[in-house]
């Protein structure tokens, strides 16, 4: 009886990582190879849009990918099955509709592989379940790329000739930009308005403890004070009054968890919590997804489910362990399994960002993890968990005191169960120090007056942007998708519309001159509802309710009509660098500041007859205690801040604290760091001192 010879089968996948993980689970008779990304795509020195003729695109193998195609074609010639499993999104069925057609493959056969998670139950279950390329994803994914490389390739070369070289502009990135610009406007036509706050510290009479309350108003109708004399009048008309208990209220107060992440949401907390640019959040949880070699029985795995979504769905089967996990640690009475809904228009092909497998905890594989990987894993494992506990409960108590008709009030919150604070922090399941002495009082009782303080205060202008709250911003607005976010704030930046300023992301004048042009001339184009819109028809085409030529064909007359006023409206305009204070020492004159991708440098206005530049002197005025130079603020080619000697590389002094200029170490004399983040502290930059101090919030340290 002759042997039944298997089938040889090829997997194509995005990444070598990926590969590599998923080759673990397969059999000999697999082989798993990498596209590396795109492999075909637009190519970058032309538009390669046909506009005439039905936005027909013009698709070319990328440069340097050509030897890396013909490898996929020979290993697909010898394979009996080729799988194409890229990524589970729009650019990934696009990636796969690409290698379909290179690689010679019907795309409307069973050839298409897509998985949440990189397990192997996942990966094998797949595998069973090949479906055709699903075109409605390619188009969607197709009908965005021909709108970008539309408008970012007829505006910038305007751009280029009306203002500066090297500009460019974009669909999103223009109106993130636009927020950021309309923001810093806000901020410089604020007009702060004068108000002020009086607080009481009052001794409640049987414990002899103190607690705060704060002044409400006349005669239980609130009042607020615009004035120091208001202020002083309260103060100075409660002086030697005891405070009478009028009412008590108290209540229970339950607070439910959060949902699981979705990619913004991880990236606002990776960012709040530990200061992650979103680009970074992004690149940790690839590696995360991708699989991480945990050894044991375990071997390699994806350790979370795919990080670009906006869905809040988790699979029956992941809640079933993430509640077994949670009864074993805390108790039955901390498990409450629920669903979360998902907002309208989000894509809901994939789940929340969850641990693939509940059941491993991230003090377990902290080992096995770099800092950076155990952090974000930690945050996603430990909101999943969160988002399947009880809520938290908390006794509140609030307490309202006359002192002669003036009007003052207390509160208060203890803890009665943690709930899903047990697990993740939120900032709900901290206790009031007050609340202890308040459950004292009772109504009629009086409370003896220590002191009494009025302050003033000036009403705030608003935040500028950071990673978070402009992520946090585009989503609600419905612009850009999970995948664009990160890529977006990056391409702000790199062109020097924008720079980051201690997390805040302010405009520069180019990003403020381009945008005026842009909403002089391109109304729509940084108009927030019409972005907005545009994504919503970029869904239509995803669910196949719109032809994706359609969209294109509606959207290009105005946009040509635009273009060619603004060809003929935009006068030449001359960006004035701006003047440092250093003198060029080859010329004599005055440098001026510069952009480059890396950050702004010092150069000669001379230029090109005098080609003098240098970096940017940052002087932190700290000494360098190898060698007695200046410390200086530095920045890495990614431009992260670190701090090294004026001497290098004669000096190789490096640190990523920022040291502290007019103090020195009480213990040892050496020089002293500040530690900012979550754990702020000032401590001694010799290691075999252990001299460190907390920085308290009242007590500004340098």
């Amino acid at each position: 009886m002759a042997v039944k010879k298997s089938k040889k089968k090829l997997l194509i996948v995005e990444s070598p990582a990926k590969a590599g993980t998923i080759k673990k689970y397969l059999g000999n008779d697999y082989t798993v190879v990498a596209s590396m990304g795109h492999i075909i795509d637009l190519p970058k020195s032309q538009l390669a849009v046909d506009v005439e003729h039905h936005f027909e695109p013009r698709y070319i193998t990328i440069r340097g990918k050509g030897e890396l195609l013909n490898k996929l074609k020979k290993e697909a010639a010898k394979s009996d099955i080729v799988y194409l499993a890229t990524d589970p999104d729009r650019e990934g069925e696009a990636i796969s509709w690409h290698l379909a057609r290179a690689l010679n493959i019907d795309p409307a056969s069973k050839c298409r592989v897509t998985f949440n998670e990189i397990t192997k139950n996942a990966v094998k279950a797949a595998i069973k379940e090949p479906r055709a390329i699903d075109m409605d994803l390619v188009n969607a994914q197709q009908a965005r790329r021909i709108l970008d490389r539309v408008v970012g390739y007829q505006i910038s070369p305007l751009l280029w000739k009306k203002v500066k070289k090297g500009l460019s502009a974009g669909r999103v990135q223009s109106v993130a930009t636009k927020l950021i610009c309309d923001r810093e406007e806000e901020i410089l036509n604020f007009n702060p308005k004068e108000y002020w706050t009086v607080e009481a510290l009052l001794t409640e009479k049987t414990s002899k403890k103190d607690f705060t309350a704060k002044y409400y108003g006349e005669n239980n109708k609130e009042t607020a004070l615009e004035t120091k004399e208001q202020a002083e009048n309260i103060t100075n008309g409660v002086k030697g009054v005891d405070f009478v208990v009028e009412k008590i209220k108290r209540n229970e107060v339950k607070r439910s968890p959060q949902p699981p992440f979705t990619t913004s949401t991880m990236q606002q907390d990776a960012s709040g919590k530990y200061g992650f640019q979103a680009a970074k959040t992004m690149q940790i949880a690839q590696t995360l997804y991708e699989g991480v070699s945990l050894g044991g029985k375990i071997g390699t795995i994806g350790l979370i489910t795919y990080m670009r979504t906006d869905s809040l769905r988790i699979s029956e089967g992941a809640q079933r362990e993430m509640a077994e996990v949670i009864a074993a640690e805390y108790g039955k009475e901390y498990v409450c399994t629920r669903q979360y809904k998902t907002k309208k228009n989000a894509q809901d092909a994939h789940e929340a960002i969850r641990p693939t497998s509940p059941g491993i905890k991230p003090i377990d594989i902290k080992d096995k993890l770099t800092n950076d990987q155990y952090k974000l894993y930690k945050l996603i494992w430990e909101r999943f968990a969160a988002s399947q506990m009880s809520a938290s409960i908390h006794d509140s108590i609030n307490v309202t005191l006359d002192a002669k008709g003036h009007t003052f009030k207390a509160s208060g919150s203890k803890i009665k169960f943690k709930g899903y604070t047990a697990v993740y922090e939120d900032g709900t399941g901290k206790a009031d120090k007050d609340a202890k002495v308040l459950e004292k009082l009772n109504e009629k009782d009086t409370a003896q007056l220590k002191e009494c303080n009025a302050k003033q205060h000036f009403t705030q202008p608003p935040a500028r942007y950071t990673d978070a709250s402009l992520i946090k911003e585009l989503e609600e607005n419905g612009i850009g998708r999970p995948s664009t976010y990160a890529p977006t704030i990056s391409t702000i930046v790199s062109r020097g519309y924008v720079v980051r300023s201690k997390k805040q992301l302010m405009p520069t004048e180019l990003g403020m001159v381009t945008t005026d042009i842009m909403k002089d001339n391109f109304k729509d184009i940084v108009d927030v509802e019409f972005t907005a819109g545009m994504e919503q028809e970029l869904d239509d085409v995803e669910s196949g309710d719109k032809k994706w030529v359609d969209l294109l064909e509606e959207f290009y007359p105005p946009f040509e009509k635009n273009l060619k006023e603004a060809e003929e409206n935009i006068e030449k305009i001359k960006l004035k660098d701006e003047e440092s204070d250093v003198v060029c020492e080859k010329c004599g004159r005055k440098m001026v500041y510069k952009l480059s991708k890396y950050g702004k440098f010092l150069a000669c206005p001379g230029y090109p007859e005098c080609k003098n530049a240098k970096p940017i002197r940052e002087g932190t005025g700290a000494i360098c205690p190898k060698c007695g130079g200046e410390i200086l603020v530095r920045r890495s080619r990614k431009g992260k801040v670190y701090y090294g000697c004026e001497h290098y590389p004669k000096c190789d002094f490096m640190v990523w604290d920022e040291p502290v200029k007019d103090e020195k170490c009480p213990q040892c004399g050496g020089l002293l760091l500040k530690k900012d983040g979550r754990t702020k502290k000032i401590y001694c930059w010799n290691q075999e001192c252990k001299y460190e101090r907390k920085i308290t919030k009242n007590k500004a340290e340098r």
